[in-house]
């Protein structure tokens, strides 16, 4: 089992690293599409975060919602869950939350315009997650980078907010790796690829990193 220290004691230091409101209201609201309006507050009183949803963030760009609280959502659905049906549950919550953030960010970024349809798959591919990336990376203080090895795509996240301030055995990005999934999905026409969560910053690793295969499974 994984043992977390999420919530900071009183009087720390203020947080530092902030998504938006925006992410932050879609995130609360795909947890309450995913378990439920009851079970999303047993999730939150369990975290100690009962308040953030009363009321939910605007859905405005002001960097408000802090790190702390998307990994301390985190550890409060493994703790109402369980680990393993809890991170389950995560990547559900992250399926659900990039169909509802590529319709808030369309407007922005314009990625319905792109001609996906038109470039080959591996164009496709790229040109998807590099579009995702400048999501986080221009709206957030999340930050990520795209690299590469003979076999996978690598999608390295630097400062990641989804298992900020916990300390677990096993890699526990879950809630990344379903809106990843779905990103994909929608970016090569719904084609599903296997992806690995490799490294971990919550058990010690120095980035949370995931390995994409570069062939579909189906």
């Amino acid at each position: 089992m994984s043992s977390d220290s999420v919530n900071a004691p009183d009087g720390a230091a203020a947080p530092k690293y902030f998504y938006p409101n925006r992410i932050g209201r879609i995130i609360l609201q795909s947890m309450e599409t995913v378990f439920g309006k009851d079970r999303l507050e047993e999730v939150l009183l369990a975290g100690g975060l009962g308040h953030i949803n009363k009321p939910l963030p605007p859905g405005n760009l002001d960097k408000r919602f802090p790190f702390e609280y998307v990994g301390g959502l985190m550890a409060a659905i493994e703790k109402v869950y369980g680990e393993r049906a809890g991170r389950a549950m995560q990547a559900r919550v992250g399926r659900t939350a990039f169909g509802s953030g590529l319709k808030e960010f369309d407007p922005l970024l314009g990625i319905a315009d792109l001609p996906l349809r038109l470039m080959p798959l591996g164009m496709k591919f790229r040109v998807g997650l590099d579009v995702f990336q400048r999501v986080f990376n221009q709206f957030s203080d999340q930050v990520v980078r795209l690299s590469d090895d003979d076999r996978h795509l690598l999608w390295i996240i630097e400062r990641c907010p989804v298992c900020w301030g916990r300390h677990t055995e096993d890699a526990c990005c879950h809630l990344a790796l379903g809106i990843l999934e779905e990103a994909i999905f929608w970016g090569t026409g719904g084609k599903r690829f296997a992806i690995e969560e490799y490294a971990c910053v919550a058990r010690g690793d120095a980035t949370c990193s995931f390995k994409i295969d570069r062939q579909p499974i189906d």
